[in-house]
């Protein structure tokens, strides 16, 4: 599970605490179209790595952007075709370059790059060009025919009758990833992870079929694979080598095999080993077998993930989206997330839900702080600030899970956002801005800290109850219930007798930042009229929402906890009561880790329904007005560094050099260029 980065951009904070020198001459930000702020990010203390550090390093940063090509798969089956269609014509030298209609091209393009697909990233809506049809058939119709991407046996004419409505026709393929429980969520989703003819109904009961609920190390079910209708049966297409992706997971074994090669320890060449079995089975109980390997090794500096992982691209929350990470431990920091860690017991034996829904033993809870190298997949362009794994309950329960904060991401966006205007145009008063500016960062990241080490992790599920009950609400309850434990705990005196924080008021900017994002701020990402749909969106206004209504005359002298106030026309949070807020924090994790624990569908769909879709309108059009003011990108992203290996006269590598050389789009066409194993 992921933490995203929330979509308030605090921009007044000027000391980072992860110990790591700045270079404060680094350029961050690297272009800005549409909704969204490309950056690039440092990767500090890349020169004290080995050079078999760096080279596993490497390995596994080619390995990761091979992958590339299998998430445009998922996200659209006509995504790689349209990719390769618009990159022609872009890179065509007969394209006029100075038009308004190639600007508005150039504009479209982007955005599909950075959804890996036609559909935005965080709202899966259909992007909508805003250059004419007969202006994209005109420049398709200069380009030879050598360079269109025509699929066997097809011509340019049925090409473009199947391309154009699915870029300019709003009703095709609107969007990618529906999760109104009131439609089959499966007919109305776009992705491409099931067949022409399937629906929700077929899927729940083809799984059912699978599932042994006596079964207490179940497999994750759907992880890797595409539910497909064949004469009239539903079956599963697995994702392996000698299956779906085939030619791309041929590439990533590839690397993966180089990366063994210069593994650190046995440990970590034995769960790579695993990995490698499991890309070339497809068979998910050797996946399990790598994910307990992998969260076993704490050893290990060089670290990754690789492969079908996490499911908010299924509406139904079970097949895994391709996703990399490359890392390496921030030794500075994790000295706070092993401090966390380590005490996992005491915070569990005193959450505040049932006790029959707490792990009597918490087993192999291991976080660190880490320095992300490259992004790939479902993370890329757009990345989560923390991730613990492995999603299965019961590898958790039995062996534990591994939790990584990526703490040059966050300071990226921490040093790309100074002197943004948004504490001034949105924190209620100067006090409560003295308290953002001094405890946020850290507060911030003990959050992310707790949220993935210990809330992912804590909790059981009863004997019996299947991990999926929740269907197309388990995403953001699963969320809602992490934050819930993070938000609960950033506020406990354990983290004062720990040493972490020495201010017992610090937890306050944290509680501000969540309540001030959930009921207002993250609606800048919202179009005038939409729901509430991405699952962190929904969990964050879910939990706002909760505590603004269930906190109404129970703060200090009678007062409500937290009240949305007028200052001169304009709408602030003011929070009246932060300790009852805390109580209610822990009132509320209670009640959904007892939907998680008992799978109560029902009560989950009743708090997502009231608490987490719809949106204010009034509030949310005073919110957009604002924003419009401060010029404040929604969404943010990353290019990643280029990896450049240098070698000697008999061919060994003699060192990895790292660079930032690229813009957006010099990225995006090499990556094109260089990584597309299944357009080959």
């Amino acid at each position: 599970m992921k933490k995203f980065i929330p979509t308030l951009i605090i921009g007044s904070m000027t000391v980072l605490n992860s110990g790591a020198v700045v270079d404060k001459t680094f350029n961050y930000h690297v272009d800005r179209f549409a909704d969204i702020e490309v950056l690039r990010y440092e990767v500090p203390e890349f020169h004290r790595l080995s050079l078999e550090q760096k080279k596993m390093l490497y390995y596994l940063s080619q390995a990761a952007q091979m992958g590339r090509d299998i998430l445009w798969d998922q996200n659209g089956k006509y995504n790689l075709q349209l990719r390769q269609l618009l990159e022609a014509v872009y890179t065509s030298p007969t394209t006029d370059r100075n038009s308004k209609e190639f600007a508005a091209f150039e504009k479209y393009l982007k955005q599909v790059w950075f959804g890996n697909g036609i559909h935005h990233h965080y709202s899966t809506d259909k992007f909508r060009p805003e250059f004419s049809q007969g202006y994209f058939e005109a420049q398709v119709a200069a380009l030879p025919l050598e360079k269109l991407p025509l699929k066997k046996g097809q011509s340019a004419e049925e090409m473009m009758e199947v391309l154009v409505p699915v870029i300019f026709d709003p009703s095709v393929m609107a969007k990618r990833v529906n999760q109104d429980g009131s439609q089959d969520v499966i007919v109305n989703s776009a992705n491409n992870l099931y067949g022409e003819g399937v629906t929700q109904a077929e899927v729940e009961e083809f799984y059912a079929g699978l599932k042994n609920p006596a079964d207490t190390t179940p497999i994750s079910y759907g992880l890797n694979a595409k539910v497909v209708k064949e004469d009239g049966k539903i079956k599963e297409e697995k994702y392996h080598l000698n299956g779906l992706y085939g030619p791309a997971i041929a590439k990533i074994i590839y690397w993966l095999d180089m990366a063994k090669s210069v593994a650190e320890n046995d440990a970590q060449k034995a769960y790579i080993t695993k990995l490698i079995d499991y890309y070339i089975t497809g068979d998910l109980r050797l996946f399990d077998e790598y994910s307990i390997l992998w969260a076993e090794d704490t050893a290990s500096d060089i670290d990754f993930v690789n492969g079908f992982i996490e499911s908010y691209g299924d509406p139904l929350g079970m097949t895994g989206s391709w996703e990399s990470y490359v890392n390496f431990k921030n030794i500075a920091s994790s000295s706070r997330t092993n401090k966390i860690s380590s005490n996992a017991q005491w915070f569990e034996d005193h959450s505040p839900v049932d006790p029959r829904f707490r792990k009597e033993k918490v087993k192999g809870v291991s976080a660190k702080v880490i320095t992300a190298a490259m992004l790939a997949g479902d993370a890329f362009p757009a990345t989560a600030i923390g991730i613990n794994l492995p999603n299965s309950n019961w590898i958790r329960a039995a062996h534990g899970s591994k939790s990584v904060t990526l703490e040059n991401i966050t300071e990226a966006y921490e040093m790309a956002s100074h002197g943004n205007g948004f504490n001034e145009e949105f924190v209620i008063d100067e006090p409560t801005r003295k308290r953002l500016e001094k405890d946020l960062y850290l507060t911030d990241m003990l959050h992310t800290d707790l949220h993935e080490c210990l809330g992912h992790a804590s909790g059981r599920l009863l004997p019996g109850v299947d991990p999926d009950a929740l269907k197309e609400n388990g995403s953001a309850l699963e969320e809602a219930r992490a934050d819930l434990f993070a938000l609960y705990y950033v506020a406990d005196p354990k983290l004062l007798e720990l040493g972490i924080l020495d201010d017992p008021d610090s937890y306050q900017a944290e509680y501000y930042k969540f309540m001030l994002n959930g009921l207002m701020t993250q609606l800048n990402r919202i179009e005038p009229g939409n729901d509430i749909e991405e699952a962190h969106m929904r969990n964050r206004q879910l939990v706002a929402k909760w505590v603004l209504e269930n906190g109404k005359k129970k703060g200090k002298n009678g007062k409500d906890v937290v009240e949305l106030v007028k200052k001169n026309g304009k709408t602030y949070v003011q929070i009246n009561d932060y300790a009852k807020m805390r109580e209610l924090f822990g009132n509320l994790l209670a009640e959904i880790q007892r939907i998680k624990s008992e799978g109560d569908y029902t009560a989950g769909n009743n708090l997502i329904q009231k608490y987490a879709v719809k949106v204010d309108p009034k509030l949310h059009a005073e919110v957009l007005k604002r924003f419009s003011g401060l010029d404040i990108p929604p969404y943010r992203g990353f290019i990643n560094p280029v990896y450049t290996p240098e070698y000697d006269a008999a061919g060994e590598i003699t060192d990895i050099v790292i660079s930032y050389p690229e813009n957006y789009v010099e990225q995006m066409l090499r990556l094109s260029r260089d990584y597309s194993p299944l357009t080959e």
